[in-house]
């Protein structure tokens, strides 16, 4: 399995959104890096994770992994933070797991109650011949851009190398459409609603939010009452690449209190 581990202090793991690569995450690993040890990785089903997939245990996989990721690095716990759908494995693997998560993080995530919209299944029908069509959708994200990166010049630049990097790290719309299937009759709202460490929810501005909808991230706010809450500000769903070091600020706030109030608890323990 392929770890990227970088940075020092309280360790995050970070996980990736549907698109599966971490490299689409560039921007938020270096920012969050220099506050915290980042250790992150591609989904277990790409090519280039280096970690087995399989599909009789499904969403599992994506679970074991982190618990591989910190049994190789030798980290006994960590704040998971996960990204739009690597929310909803953050949230899975901090409720399962409690005792290898100081806390989870939620960031534009997809809820256990999310199900796909007519768009969505419709790119799923035929996800490689439809992949032209999804790639003109995401010209709805141009507005969150504009926004974060305060006009339209700035923001078609930040675009530009957005595009070069998806390039580069080939998205597969196949990989994308069998993890919203994964999904399909999942029972994993009442586990969570067993979380017993602290939670974070971030999401973008409600306005600028084009991919999850941000009263369905704060769905989690319903399962959790005592989660904190946050905001970044000139941000949709792209907020830990078009504003990492805002998005890195609130995860490290909130690693540092984590661990904190973990070894505390030992002392009291």
């Amino acid at each position: 399995m392929k770890i990227i581990d970088r940075g020092s202090g309280t360790p995050v793991i970070l996980v990736p959104g549907i698109q599966g690569r971490w490299e689409w995450m560039q921007p938020a690993v270096d920012a969050l890096s220099q506050r915290c040890r980042v250790l992150t990785f591609s989904l277990a089903d790409e090519p280039t994770s280096g970690a087995s997939f399989d599909e009789a245990s499904g969403f599992n996989c994506y679970l074991q992994q982190i618990a591989e990721a910190l049994d190789v690095t030798g980290v006994k716990s960590a704040v998971i933070c996960g990204i739009s759908y690597g929310g909803l494995i953050a949230a899975a693997f901090a409720a399962r797991y409690p005792d290898r998560a100081l806390g989870v993080v939620v960031v534009s995530g997809i809820p256990p109650s999310w199900t796909p919209d007519a768009r969505v299944r419709f790119l799923m029908r035929a996800p490689r011949l439809l992949a032209p069509i999804f790639c003109i959708n995401s010209v709805r994200l141009f507005g969150e851009m504009v926004a974060a990166k305060d006009g339209v010049i700035a923001a078609l630049s930040f675009a530009l190398a957005h595009i070069g990097a998806v390039v580069r790290n080939r998205f597969s719309p196949v990989l994308m459409a069998r993890r919203v299937r994964l999904l399909e009759g999942n029972t994993l709202e009442q586990e969570l609603t067993q979380l017993r460490v602290p939670a974070l929810i971030i999401t973008g501005q409600a306005e600028l939010d084009r991919v999850v909808p941000v009263a369905l991230t704060r769905d989690y706010l319903r399962l959790w009452p005592n989660a904190s809450s946050a905001t970044i500000e000139q941000a949709g769903h792209l907020g830990p690449i078009t504003r990492p070091q805002q998005f890195a600020d609130l995860v490290a706030r909130f690693a540092d209190e984590g661990a904190r109030h973990h070894e505390q608890r030992r002392r009291v323990v």
